[in-house]
């Protein structure tokens, strides 16, 4: 469709300042339009620290699985980068990401730029690994004998894991369970999940789960407030998506 905007051939000054005035209106108005399909049509960079079977490179992990269909459910596409845990985090807080996952709920009192989807992805069991068998983890408490490991950036172990012999932050999982394998740590506390899917891969043999899981949470979605327009969204098709067993047929697959 062509569009003109005529003006009278010999128009006075008074004309002529209307004509341009509405000229430069017209052209912002039709900007605007134009740009809201690619604003709508955006992709959105969601970042997180976890491995297989959680998230890998292909975005055919469980997590990347259920998320791409969750967002897919509102028109809306997404690509998932992995960054160290504690840079995750920040960048999803400044803005330079689009969001973060999994995490537990509260991250949005230390993150103001955050906005939590208030419907869980998964429960995460925190476990301790180590070589040391018949070790009991009644609770947090029970670590502080021992030289303890960590992810840098998982806030419910920094919160939790005080007063121990000595604790390691390490960048990612790798680094985790080097540091029990080569014995600079006697625990390593990590997701059950990931954790034993890491060890089986590598062939760790010696090392092993140590029960009971120090704590089962919650883990979410988090998003940065310029994108809280699909915070409600999301939540309702990750409902859904429990409800009409797409859930259950991600995690058959992916698991």
């Amino acid at each position: 469709m062509r569009l003109s905007i005529e003006c009278p051939d010999k128009p006075s000054i008074a004309v002529t300042t209307s004509c341009i005035y509405f000229r430069k209106f017209f052209t912002i108005f039709l900007f605007v339009l134009l740009a809201k399909p690619c604003i709508a049509s955006q992709v959105l960079v969601i970042t997180t620290s976890v491995g297989p079977p959680e998230s890998n490179e292909n975005d055919t992990g469980f997590y990347d699985l259920i998320l791409k269909e969750a967002f897919r459910r509102i028109n809306r596409q997404i690509d998932i980068d992995h960054l160290p845990a504690e840079r995750a985090l920040i960048n999803a807080n400044s803005g330079i990401t689009d969001g973060e996952f999994p995490r537990i709920s509260g991250l949005d009192k230390l993150y103001l730029n955050l906005v939590m989807v208030p419907e869980k992805i998964t429960n995460y069991e925190f476990v301790a690994f180590s070589k040391k068998r018949g070790a009991k983890m009644t609770s947090w408490a029970a670590l502080q004998p021992y030289d303890v490991a960590i992810v840098r950036g998982w806030k419910i172990l920094e919160k939790n894991i005080v007063n121990t012999r000595s604790l390691v932050r390490a960048k990612n999982q790798k680094l985790l369970f080097k540091l029990l394998e080569n014995d600079r740590a006697d625990i390593a506390v990590y997701s059950r999940l990931a954790g034993g899917a890491y060890i089986r891969s590598q062939g760790l043999k010696e090392i092993m789960v140590l029960e009971p899981p120090l704590a089962v949470r919650e883990m979410y979605l988090y998003l940065n407030k310029k994108h809280d327009q699909l915070i409600v969204p999301l939540a309702q098709a990750l409902r859904e998506m429990r409800v009409d067993g797409t859930y259950n047929e991600i995690k058959k697959k992916a698991l």
